[in-house]
Formats: C-alpha cells, sequence, structure tokens
C-alpha cells in the first residue's frame, strides 16, 4: 500500500515549551520496517515527515509531496533539501537498504549525523565494499569484477572452485549462487545476468565472482557512533548456507560461539566498517567463521531486514526501532538487549509459484516458546523462489530460556506449516503458421 508523506498529529512543542524534534524517514514503498519506526517515533513524541521511493512522475501522480527516487541520491538529496528548506530536521533515518546513500548525501547538505556519501555507497556496492576491505587488510574473499557481456566459458576456465558469482547491489542473497566447475559457473553466470538484465536492476554491467569461503555464517547487528561498534546483537544461523543458494533461514541470538571468537567477530566487523568509512548509525555484518578466524562477507549501513528487527529488545522492552531514532535525535541510546534467547525463522520458500495458502499455523504457535507466526505472503500472490525472489514468505518468531530451545522451537514450528504454492506452467511458444 502507497505511503503518503505526513507529519505526525500531535502539538509541535513538548509540555514544557520546547520544540519537539522532527525526523524524516526515508522508506521504500513496499518496506517492512516503516510501521515499526512510526510506533517508535510515536513512543518518542517525535514529529515525522516520510519520504517514499517513487520516480518523479509517479510522485506527481499520486501527489506525493516528498516522492523521490532512491536511485538518483544527489538529485533527490536536492530536491528534498529544497522543499525542506523551511522545515528544520534534527535527523534523517534510512529504513531500508535502498535509501542508505540518499539518507547520506541529504544528512551531508543539512550538516545531520550521517555517513559520507561515498562510504554509503561503497556499502551498498559489494565491489567498492571487497575493494575497500582489501586495501585495508579487512579479511575476504578473493574476488574479481567480470563484464555481464564476457564469454562465462572462458571466464570459468581462469576460475578457481569452488565460487560464488553474485551480483553488485542487490540485498537478500538475491543472485547469489555457488559455482563448483566450469558447467555450474557458465549456468550461474546466464541465470543471474537474464535476472539482472530483466529487472533494470543497476548492475554497471558487471557481476562479482569470489572465491566461496566454508564456515559457520554469523549476523551482527551493531550501531556506529564516530566509527565505535557497539555490537547489539549476534546471531547465529544454525542452517548450513553452503549453496549452490543462500537462503538465509534461522537466526538465534545470544551466539553459541566462544566469547573469543565473538570479541573477534565483533573487532572484525569494526574493522570492515572503518575500511569502508562507515562512522554512524545502523550496520548489518554478514560474517564466515572457519579455523582462519572470521571472514566478511558482507556490511551493510542500515539494521536487521523483514520483520527480524521485531524480536530485538533493550532495556524494559524497547524495540530496535526506537534504539534507532534514540541515537539519531541525540538521546540516551545505552540500554543493553533484554536478557534471554530469541530467535526468527525466516520461512523457505519451496518453490515459485501462485501462493494459495498455508495451513498449519495454529498449531505452530501452540508450539511451546513461539511467539507468533506471520505469513506475509496474500492469497494468489506470485511468489519467487532464490535466487531470483525479493518478498519473504512470513516469519516465525520464539523466545525461550536458552538459544538451543529456541531453535528446536522454531524447527517443530516450520514442522507444523503445510505451504500451498501451485507452481506456474511456462509459457508455450506457438507456431500457427
Amino acid at each position: 500500500m502507497l505511503m503518503q508523506a505526513h507529519q505526525s498529529q500531535g502539538g509541535s512543542t513538548t509540555a514544557d515549551g520546547k520544540r519537539r524534534k522532527r525526523v524524516l524517514l526515508l522508506v521504500s514503498s513496499k518496506s517492512y520496517r516503516s510501521a515499526a519506526f512510526l510506533a517508535a517515533a510515536e513512543r518518542l513524541k517525535l514529529q515525522v515527515l516520510q519520504a517514499i521511493d517513487l520516480p518523479t512522475a509517479l510522485a506527481a501522480y499520486w501527489h506525493v509531496d516528498l516522492g523521490v527516487p532512491f536511485s538518483q541520491p544527489a538529485e533527490s538529496a536536492r530536491a528534498l533539501a529544497e522543499r525542506l528548506a523551511d522545515t528544520p530536521l534534527d535527523a534523517v533515518v534510512p529504513v531500508d537498504d535502498g535509501a542508505t546513500v540518499l539518507a547520506a548525501h541529504l544528512g551531508d547538505l543539512l550538516h545531520l549525523p550521517s555517513n559520507p556519501p561515498e562510504s554509503a555507497l561503497a556499502a551498498r556496492d559489494k565491489l567498492l565494499m571487497r575493494r575497500a576491505f582489501a586495501a585495508t587488510g579487512v579479511p575476504s574473499p578473493e574476488f574479481q569484477a567480470v563484464s555481464l557481456d564476457a564469454n562465462p566459458q572462458t571466464l570459468a576456465a581462469h576460475t578457481t572452485f569452488p565460487c560464488v558469482l553474485k551480483p553488485l547491489r542487490l540485498s537478500g542473497s538475491r543472485g547469489v549462487i555457488r559455482a563448483n566447475n566450469p558447467a555450474e559457473f557458465s549456468a550461474a553466470f546466464a541465470r543471474i545476468r537474464r535476472m539482472l538484465l530483466a529487472d533494470a536492476s543497476d548492475h554497471g554491467g558487471q557481476l562479482l565472482v569470489e572465491r566461496f569461503i566454508p564456515g559457520r555464517e554469523v549476523a551482527l547487528e551493531g550501531l556506529l557512533t564516530a566509527g565505535s561498534l557497539r555490537v547489539l546483537a549476534l546471531f547465529d544461523k544454525p542452517d548450513p548456507l553452503d549453496g549452490p543458494f543462500f537462503e538465509e533461514t534461522l537466526y538465534v541470538t545470544p551466539s553459541r560461539l566462544p566469547t573469543n571468537t565473538q570479541r573477534q567477530i565483533a573487532s572484525c566487523a569494526e574493522a570492515a566498517a572503518r575500511a569502508v568509512g562507515l562512522c554512524e548509525g545502523p550496520v548489518h555484518a554478514e560474517l564466515r567463521v572457519n579455523r582462519a578466524g572470521p571472514w566478511m562477507v558482507e556490511l551493510a549501513g542500515r539494521s536487521i531486514g523483514g520483520l527480524c528487527a521485531s524480536i530485538l529488545e533493550f532495556g524494559s522492552g524497547m524495540p530496535l526501532e526506537e534504539l534507532i531514532l534514540r541515537h539519531f535525535t541525540g538521546w540516551p541510546a545505552g540500554a543493553k538487549r533484554t536478557r534471554g534467547a530469541v530467535g526468527v525463522m525466516m520461512i523457505p520458500i519451496p518453490g515459485s509459484g501462485r501462493f494459495r495458502g498455508c495451513s498449519g499455523i495454529e498449531a505452530a504457535q501452540a508450539v511451546p516458546l513461539v511467539r507468533s507466526v506471520e505469513i506475509s505472503i496474500r492469497p494468489n500472490q506470485r511468489i519467487v523462489a532464490l535466487p531470483e525472489g525479493a518478498s519473504y514468505l512470513g516469519f516465525i518468531f520464539a523466545r525461550g530460556g536458552s538459544p538451543a530451545d529456541v531453535e528446536q522451537a522454531l524447527r517443530e514450528a516450520h514442522g507444523c506449516l503445510a505451504i500451498d504454492i501451485e507452481p506456474e506452467l511456462p509459457l508455450l511458444s506457438l507456431d500457427l503458421a
């Protein structure tokens, strides 16, 4: 549903006569996160404006005052700065991955806390990120950028296997494929190329080929203040992520890794942020851990995606979104994560087709420690599996005394679900001559 840019209700001053702080949220029109940020802003009594990711023509058609294309960050930042010239802001907050570069440009123009635009771009572009890691000695895979017009057989002949092929600027494991030999390399290359050309992605005419790093994968949620990293949560990913595709399923925290290993992971993530130049706001890092230590897979200048943030609470129940808003508006945000183990399962998508429904939800919600099961796809909606897919089927949330108990509850609840997806028939080419 398209969201109008709006200002939150209520007076413009607090009870003691001070001006209420005002934030601008930069939101994708298909965001999972905007409602949570709006609720957090309401609790903090903030005035809120929303800028929506829309092409200029569509923004005019829908009468969205603050509708700008996020894909043109420098131009859109100037347009927003002009429109808000008489509206003082205390913070610009990117809600989604695609808004981070625009937030950096706008923060720079308005002299608000933000990352440098070139650093925000490096955290979005995997090639720029890999180059920054290599230049500063951050452990990360060997890599090369290859042209989409190159001959994949020729490339494969000079590639060390196993390797991973991936687009430069997509998130959520879209287009990420492991290849173990030249035949799989050529097939993966062709598949990614078709996907990028079909949806007009900002691919720069290239894709990335990098060495596959074995090991356990973890995700770190953190908050940067003047370049110093505060770890908010470290998630184990108990399911093996060895390919050929890399669909994320389970996130469980606290991590069960040794304390020293967790310190090494945090140190590696902070070095990675420093390498690309991120210094302010939330970061989400993906790492692999093996005998050689932690390796940076990816770093993003935003918080955890989907509805996963809802499992994180701080202090006496403060959600992650409130913590982020407090950070950007200069309010105290030092609360520690609430005790106990929590986890989320991003329900795996068994195949592409028309989603007809899901049974067993009540049984799944009755599993001890499970808090809720949320299906985010509407009946009869088309759903696409990885590596092309970009949507989540749904989420299972659990909370308990130990990570092992939480993991078991999530697996048991998932076993209760029966997902009905009707495969789509391939189009037939008919010769009517």
